[in-house]
C-alpha cells in the first residue's frame, strides 16, 4: 500500500506564535514529535508532504516558513494553501493520486481548523487516514483549552468514516506505517 505523511502548517510563527497569534500547545514536544515521524516515514519509503497556510506571516518571511527546527527531506513535496482547508485551491489531490497513495498518515497544526478539514476530506476522496494523536495541537480557544480540542478531535476523529474510508487515531511510538484500517471493516 502506498502511503503518505502529510504535515500541515507546521509553520514558524503558528507554532512559535507572534503578535497577532498565541503559539500552540507544548511546540517543543511537537516539533520533536514531528521529526520523529518524518524520520519513521524516510526509514519506510513514505512519501512526505508539507503544507503551508498562506494566511501565515502574510505568506512571507520567516514566520511563513516550515519551523526552523523540523527536518524538510530535500525531496519532500510542499504545497501552500488559501484556505483551511489543505485540498481546496490545491493540487495535493491530484499529487497524491498521481503518486498511487492510498493511506495517510497526518500531523501539524492546528487541530480544530486544519487538522480537522485535512481528516475528513481525505477519507471523502478516498483516503484511509492515521492521525497522529500526539502529533497535532493548537492554542487555547475563547470557550476551550488547547489540551481538550487536542482530546476531543482525537476522540471524534477516531473512527471518522465515510463509508468505504475512515480516519483512526494513533500515536506517534506506534508503527503509524502500518496502517490497521483492515482490521475494522
Amino acid at each position: 500500500m502506498k502511503q503518505a505523511l502529510l504535515v500541515i502548517d507546521a509553520q514558524q510563527a503558528l507554532i512559535e506564535g507572534n503578535e497577532q497569534e498565541p503559539g500552540v500547545l507544548e511546540k517543543e514536544r511537537l516539533v520533536d514529535t514531528i521529526n520523529a515521524v518524518v524520520d519513521k516515514a524516510l526509514q519506510n519509503n513514505v512519501d512526505i508532504v508539507f503544507i503551508r497556510d498562506r494566511d501565515v506571516s502574510n505568506g512571507d518571511g520567516p514566520g511563513f516558513q516550515i519551523h526552523k527546527n523540523i527536518t524538510v527531506p530535500s525531496d519532500a513535496a510542499i504545497f501552500d494553501k488559501a484556505a483551511t482547508n489543505s485540498f481546496y485551491g490545491t493540487k495535493l489531490n491530484v499529487y497524491l493520486k498521481e503518486k498511487g497513495i492510498e493511506h495517510l498518515v497526518i500531523m501539524g497544526c492546528k487541530t480544530e481548523f486544519c487538522i480537522d478539514s485535512a481528516v475528513r476530506t481525505a477519507t471523502m476522496n478516498n483516503f484511509d487516514v492515521t492521525l497522529v494523536g500526539d502529533g497535532h495541537s493548537t492554542s487555547d480557544s475563547k470557550i476551550l483549552p488547547a489540551r481538550q480540542i487536542i482530546m476531543h478531535h482525537n476522540s471524534i476523529l477516531h473512527g471518522h468514516d465515510n463509508v468505504d474510508n475512515f480516519s483512526l487515531v494513533r500515536n506517534s511510538n506506534e508503527e503509524l506505517f502500518q496502517p490497521t484500517h483492515n482490521n475494522y471493516r
